[in-house]
């Protein structure tokens, strides 16, 4: 039996824009039990709140799911996906699809070109790790000797699409290349068993220091 809060998320993937009182009426509960749910739902940021006009007078508040609460429910999207990938490799030479990974990576890294315009290493890590978080990874890194920085991948989008297409790695790999400048070296994967993946990326302050 699906709970309250579970009925008032599959309301609004049906009725999206719903107002408190038309969820009340489509769950059965009153106006203040739907609000306080409401609430919860917003602080755990499944749904969020919008102003809607309607005529005169004042805006009334009205409830849409975010693309989290979105992804509360089943959806075929990663089979289409899965589906689409192999077509392309049985359609397209080898070549061809990695350079495709590829580009769609440098597109990506082209859109953040200005923002990281004069930071620092330890900067660019920083903006690569909230970049990487809007694309739903889960990033850490740290500082080892020498100059060398080490790229963690707790959690990937791209996992289970990667069991199949392990091809698909070599976007966030090209990607962290591009916003850092340097090559990313990767040394561990979850694919392959590992607790996560991790790139490896050499400073090139100290490079140039090494060599002057």
């Amino acid at each position: 039996m699906k709970s309250t809060r579970d009925k008032i998320l599959q309301t609004l993937l049906r009725k999206p824009r719903s107002t408190i009182n038309d969820l009340a009426e489509a769950v059965g509960i009153n106006p203040i039990s739907v609000r306080h749910h409401l609430t919860n739902l917003q602080m755990e940021g499944l749904v969020e709140g919008q102003e809607e006009r309607h005529g005169v007078g004042r805006p009334r508040l009205v409830y849409v799911l975010t693309d989290e609460g979105m992804e509360h429910f089943p959806t075929r999207y990663m089979k289409l996906t899965t589906r689409l990938l192999s077509q392309m490799k049985e359609t397209m030479p080898g070549p061809v699809v990695a350079k495709l990974f590829n580009q769609i990576a440098e597109d990506l890294a082209s859109e953040y070109t200005e923002d990281m315009k004069n930071l620092g290493m330890e900067e660019r890590l920083d903006f690569v790790k909230e970049m990487l978080a809007q694309e739903g990874f889960t990033v850490e890194w740290e500082k080892k000797d020498g100059g060398q920085y080490q790229i963690h991948e707790i959690s990937c989008p791209y996992y289970q699409i990667g069991i199949a297409h392990p091809e698909v790695c070599t976007v966030d790999q090209t990607l962290i290349s591009k916003m850092l400048a340097l090559p990313a070296n990767k040394v561990q994967c979850i694919l392959d068993g590992g607790a996560h993946c991790t790139y490896v990326v050499q400073s090139a302050e100290v490079k140039t220091a090494k060599h002057s």
